[in-house]
């Protein structure tokens, strides 16, 4: 009896599994950016240091740039992510420019990394796989039509009735 309830708590653990949520993405706490920090053009600033680590920080856009480490950054409209109505910007700590999703999404255009045609690709690929089973040719058509024509003509001429 002992392999049977080790059965059925293995599969109550893997139900359990299956039905937990994965954990969404918080900014800190300290790091967010309120109502009224927002109207005096503060955003969340989210840098990517030389060992692949990040740090949050709040900065302040004057006149379109922000500084951070002694260096004035670019924080045009175009950089300025949201999630969750709060402003972000991603920085590249070696980069002046900060992660622009408008030029990212070009650049994916016309080196073919974009997925944008991948959904309408694969409903053809799938409407392709169903309808492979190919049509009947018109050979096979005319064949099975006369031999049903002379089967019928057949019974209607030789029939003993």
């Amino acid at each position: 009896m002992g392999l049977q309830e080790d059965i059925k708590e293995i599969k109550q653990k893997l139900q359990e599994q299956d039905t937990k949520k994965p954990k969404e993405f918080k900014i800190p706490f300290g790091k967010r950016v309120g109502a009224g920090k927002k109207k005096q053009n503060y955003v969340t600033l989210i840098k990517i240091n030389e060992n692949s680590q990040i740090t949050f920080k709040k900065v302040k856009i004057v006149d379109q740039t922000f500084i951070e480490d002694d260096v004035p950054r670019l924080a045009s409209a175009g950089y300025v992510l949201f999630h969750k109505k709060n402003p972000i910007i991603i920085l590249p700590s070696w980069s002046v420019e900060p992660f622009s999703p408008l030029v990212h999404y070009n650049k994916s255009l016309s080196d073919g990394s974009n997925s944008v045609g991948y959904p309408l690709l694969m409903a053809r690929m799938k409407k392709e796989q169903i309808s492979s089973a190919k049509p009947m040719g018109n050979f096979i058509k005319w064949a099975l039509g006369i031999g049903l024509l002379g089967i019928i003509l057949y019974a209607i001429f030789f029939s003993g009735g």
